[in-house]
């Protein structure tokens, strides 16, 4: 090949040669696989039934195998039942001939098999022989040495069947089954010598950690496949053993198990040489054993209390190699390993932290006392270790030493934990729990205010990738640099929630603790506000409302104000929010304000009198927040609804029952509001403009003089509904016209009505079938004209706004 080319001419040439000897390769494949069918099938395919052909679902050498292994089980089973079952009817001389004679033409066999080609009949038959040795094992103890201890003859009769296997595999080299055979009986001999000596489990575990450590190094050495593959999962199997053991012992009998695990740890450390793909594991368990090893005696000799404290400082000090140190070389691999094992550990004891931290935080909702009843509940759970906060603070520390962010958003949770759980682990009086708990608020609303100080002194971040130029883009950008800080924030926010209302709630045991605690959270949440910016000052604002409404609420208490009294009170927060608002312009304080406001309501709703005059002060802030350009179209019409709402209550309240007093004063600003758009705006609608204003009154109106007996408001609402249509005809509105000629056809209808009965009762019965009858035929005769007016009259209609 030319190597002066350039890499791309040469690329592509190699390229090429690819394809051509990888097309070849199939060809050549294809050619084989003809050849062998022919080899194996000289006569050919054998026809299908009724003359057509199909497909094999098995090749000739598949077929072969599942025979010749089907005749070894028979053969095998044969063999067994012999031994066991027909034993006793032969003498000494002739059972031991006859096994002898059997095993030594199963070992010879596939010799002659071999050079002739036959290697499958040679495996099966080689695999009849080594089960015929194992055979050959137990006839001989059973006859020679029916004295020996089972257990012990086991042992050497598996080693000396492993040295056996081996030499016979080493003889016949094509017998792939002696090797495999041999590794899985040399698993054996130490283990079951362990045993038969009288070994404790700690001996049994130390000869399954030499048998596994004989395995992996028989990893390393040019043996077959399936002889490494079985020594592998041998010395899994055995380590896993041997560690289950150790970690039993290390409970039980620290100091036996504590050698039995650094071993166990050792052949851990060295698999990971053979077992590259799963060093991290190996390394990972092999931390995890070094942690009990080492954590056990030193448990032992301490408390029950410091049992997890103790674990947890050695699998931190175990994490701490997850990072170089010093000139010390340690592979990524065990590196990573270690850090996982150490984190783990570290993780299981926060776990059994927890309780205390869920004690701090969900104790005080336990109220079976009233408030401000001046007792305090009991810490939950009782008399957890202390050593509790300890975990939480080593925990804490050990995330913080990483050096990443996600370490240092661990740290800040663990801490705000710690805080969270002293007052259970350490019993504090109840004013300490109490600054526990704001403490715990406080730092995390600083966090809140400057969620950046967690990135501080860290790498920067890769830089974003160039995005297209606009909205989106920028906005992409931004989403992607404050992506490092958003869980920070996302944290401090929560915790800060879940603080302030566990204080709060422990708070209401007292009455002082309820305003000290509300106006320390009071002032946080206003220097939030202050140094915040964002959506950060936005939600400390609308938490210090929230404080500040809290503490009205309570003062109220204090003072025993009745619950509508104190809804009066609680008004001062939106009037409050209303003249901030228009000072700092915070939608989010505006929204609290009106939220409070709208409890305030509620709470004088038992008394009408009170919620009258709470709807009249509220549409009186509203009306004041009119005054501002931005918000005069939404606070103008709450502040309408508000005064009419008033208006009403306070009518209900005199005991007015005459619908116009409820609905003219919604009417005649209706109309003026109306009339002043159309100036306007003259291309708007009469029915947008005057509808909802004449309708307002007509119809209630309407629907009274239905069950009024009286000629009283009949008269009148017919004379102001003939004016509203003489005023829609002469302005030509077609919405004053229809409302107020269809009202005044009603009433009409409905003072006429008493006569129109009495008529019809006078009148013989023919006679409204034939005027039917007559008024049918006028409009038939008449047909177009009719059709020709009402056309016209619609047209008018239309003409009209």
């Amino acid at each position: 090949m030319d190597m002066k080319l350039p890499p791309a001419e040469e690329l592509r040439l190699v390229d090429e040669e690819l394809g051509r000897l990888d097309a070849r390769r199939a060809e050549l494949l294809a050619r084989r696989a003809w050849l062998l069918g022919v080899l194996y099938s000289p006569a050919g395919r054998p026809a299908a039934p009724f003359g057509g052909t199909a497909p094999a679902e098995t090749s000739p050498r598949g077929a072969q195998n599942a025979l010749l292994t089907l005749g070894g089980i028979l053969l095998a089973v044969a063999a067994l039942a012999f031994t066991l079952v027909s034993w006793g009817s032969m003498g000494i001389a002739g059972r031991s001939a006859v096994l002898l004679a059997v095993t030594s033409a199963a070992l010879a066999a596939p010799a002659v098999l071999l050079r002739r080609g036959l290697a499958s009949t040679a495996a099966a038959v080689g695999a009849l022989g080594l089960v015929l040795t194992v055979l050959d094992a137990y006839a001989l103890h059973r006859v020679a040495l029916p004295g020996t201890d089972g257990t012990g003859y086991a042992a050497v009769a598996a080693a000396v069947l492993a040295g056996v296997w081996a030499a016979y595999g080493g003889l016949l080299r094509g017998l792939r089954l002696p090797f495999p055979a041999a590794v899985a009986a040399a698993q054996l001999p130490l283990p079951l010598g362990a045993v038969a000596a009288g070994g404790g489990p700690a001996v049994v575990a130390w000869a399954a950690v030499l048998t596994a450590a004989a395995d992996l190094l028989l990893l390393a050495r040019p043996v077959v496949l399936a002889a490494r593959i079985t020594a592998g999962a041998s010395a899994g199997v055995l380590a896993a053993w041997a560690l289950l053991t150790g970690g039993w012992l290390s409970v039980t009998s620290p100091w036996t198990g504590a050698p039995l695990l650094v071993g166990c740890a050792a052949l851990c450390l060295y698999a990971v040489r053979a077992a590259r793909p799963a060093a991290g594991a190996l390394a990972a368990v092999a931390g995890l054993a070094v942690v009990a090893a080492v954590g056990g005696p030193v448990r032992a000799a301490l408390p029950s209390d410091w049992a997890v404290p103790v674990y947890v400082v050695c699998g931190l000090a175990l994490g701490a190699l997850w990072r170089p140190v010093g000139a010390v070389r340690i592979p990524d691999a065990v590196r990573a390993g270690f850090g996982l094992a150490g984190g783990g550990v570290a993780a299981l004891g926060v776990v059994w932290a927890l309780p205390p931290v869920l004690g701090g935080l969900l104790g005080p909702a336990d109220r079976s006392a009233g408030v401000w009843s001046g007792a305090h509940a009991e810490p939950v759970p009782v008399g957890y270790p202390a050593t509790a906060a300890l975990v939480l603070l080593l925990a804490a520390g050990g995330a913080a030493a990483t050096g990443r962010l996600w370490g240092r958003w661990g740290a800040v949770v663990l801490g705000w934990a710690l805080l969270t759980a002293l007052p259970v682990v350490l019993e504090l009086p109840y004013a300490a729990g109490l600054a526990v708990r704001l403490v715990a608020t406080g730092g995390a609303l600083a966090l809140a205010v400057r969620p950046g100080a967690l990135t501080r002194g860290l790498p920067e971040p890769a830089p974003a990738p160039e995005r297209p130029a606009g909205a989106w883009g920028a906005a992409w950008t931004a989403g992607a640099q404050a992506a490092p800080v958003a869980p920070g924030a996302l944290l401090a926010w929560t915790g800060l929630a879940a603080g302030s209302a566990s204080a709060l709630l422990s708070a209401l045991d007292t009455r002082a603790a309820t305003f000290a605690v509300l106006g320390v959270l009071l002032g946080l949440f206003v220097a939030a506000a202050v140094l915040g910016a964002g959506a950060v000052r936005e939600v400390a604002s609308s938490a210090a409302v929230l404080a500040a409404a809290g503490l009205a609420g309570a003062g109220s208490a204090a003072a025993g104000f009745a619950p509508a009294t104190a809804g009066l009170v609680l008004l001062l927060v939106p009037a409050g929010t209303a003249a901030l608002a228009a000072r700092f312009r915070s939608a989010a304080v505006e929204a609290t304000g009106v939220a409070v406001g709208a409890v305030g309501l509620a709470l004088t709703v038992p008394r009408p009198a009170v919620l009258a005059l709470a709807l009249a002060l509220g549409g009186l802030i509203a009306a004041a927040t009119a005054l501002r350009p931005e918000r005069r179209r939404a606070a103008s019409w709450a502040a309408g609804a508000l005064f009419l709402a008033a208006a009403w209550v306070r009518l209900a309240v005199w005991g007015v029952t005459v619908p116009e007093a409820y609905t003219l004063p919604v009417t005649v600003p209706a109309l003026v509001v109306g009339f002043l758009r159309r100036r306007r705006d003259a291309a708007a609608s009469s029915w947008v403009a005057y509808g909802p204003g004449l309708a307002a009154t007509l119809l209630p109106s309407l629907v009274a003089v239905w069950s009024d007996p009286s000629w009283v408001r009949p008269l009148l609402l017919g004379t102001g509904a003939l004016a509203v249509t003489l005023l829609g005809a002469r302005f030509r509105l077609r919405a004053p016209l229809l409302l107020g000629g269809s009202v005044l056809a009603l009433v009409a209808a409905h003072e006429l009505a008493p006569y129109v009965v009495q008529l019809v009762g006078a009148l013989p019965r023919w006679l409204p079938p034939a005027a039917a009858g007559l008024l049918l035929l006028a409009v038939g005769a008449t047909y177009e004209r009719r059709l020709r007016e009402a056309r016209r009259l619609r047209e008018r209609l239309a003409r009209m706004r």
